[in-house]
């Protein structure tokens, strides 16, 4: 079934997941040109009724959500959007509450910030919300956002753990169930700035079929339709394709032991780039940025 919803995962910002910067206030002009310019618009642009949608922001997976919430909801005021709230649920009992059912059934965008999204997944998994996300997903006009954890717990594989130093051992990588709004994936996340290439190596081999996904920090990928991928930000998405890998070592070699591979095939996305999940295949944006 073709989604008749859209998906916006971003690779991160700052470590507490949001895109404003802690002299915000100080520098409203700066950091707007960035806002006008950068995904925040183009989620306002993307979502139903545009300026009046109905957003909100779900800082879960923070560490300091009462700070990243109230940041996004100020940075949306900023660029227009007024009718922008802060669901804040903290553990499992307060996401099966009535109220936050609710809130998300009224919601035209749902934002998930970055931190943990182990959090997410064990909060929010399995609960009457999770159903309705993927149902709204699926039958109405709806974006899903999610930066950082919020773009890693996106796919139904998802890694929770794994050294960048250590990636390319066997074994050092830990992967489990996302929120599955998209199949055959598995998305990485702050992946250029924390050279985690080699982990989404290694997801990919343990099964070709998975398309990797890396996300650079301010960069992001808007999905239409469940397959076409656009390329957002200022930075690289790079697309890890394991289904002409001719040969691996990953089945003979010992836990702990390092990961040989051959034949990997690994694509570049900058901004304006398109990649179709339905015939793998990349179209390079060749015309110069207005920006």
């Amino acid at each position: 079934m073709m989604p008749k919803g859209k998906l916006i995962i971003i690779g991160g910002a700052l470590d507490k997941g949001s895109f404003t910067e802690n002299t915000f206030a100080d520098q409203v002009e700066e950091n707007l040109n960035f806002f006008e310019k950068g995904i925040l618009k183009r989620i306002i642009d993307e979502s139903k009724h545009q300026k009046n949608s109905r957003i909100e922001i779900v800082p879960t997976a923070s560490k300091v959500p009462d700070i990243v919430g109230v940041e996004y909801a100020r940075a949306f005021g900023y660029l227009g959007a007024e009718n922008v709230g802060v669901l804040n649920v903290e553990n499992r009992e307060d996401a099966l509450s009535p109220e936050a059912l609710e809130r998300i059934t009224n919601a035209n965008v749902i934002f998930f910030t970055g931190g943990d999204q182990l959090r997410l997944t064990s909060i929010f998994g399995g609960t009457p919300i999770h159903d309705l996300l993927l149902k709204k997903y699926l039958e109405e006009d709806f974006l899903y956002v999610g930066t950082s954890a919020g773009a890693a717990c996106a796919s139904k594989n998802m890694i929770y753990q794994g050294s960048s130093r250590e990636a390319l051992l066997k074994g050092e990588i830990k992967i489990t169930s996302g929120l599955g709004f998209m199949d055959n994936v598995i998305i990485d996340t702050h992946f250029v700035q924390r050279g985690r290439i080699g982990r989404l190596f290694q997801a990919v081999v343990g099964n070709p079929k998975t398309l990797g996904i890396g996300l650079g920090e301010d960069t992001g990928l808007l999905i239409k339709n469940g397959v076409s991928m656009e390329a957002l930000g200022s930075g690289l998405v790079i697309i890890v394709d394991g289904r002409q890998i001719l040969d691996s070592n990953i089945s003979d070699v010992a836990l702990g032991e390092p990961i040989s591979i051959k034949n990997l095939v690994v694509h570049v996305m900058s901004q304006g780039d398109v990649y179709c999940l339905e015939t793998n295949d990349l179209t390079i944006n060749n015309k110069p940025s207005l920006e």
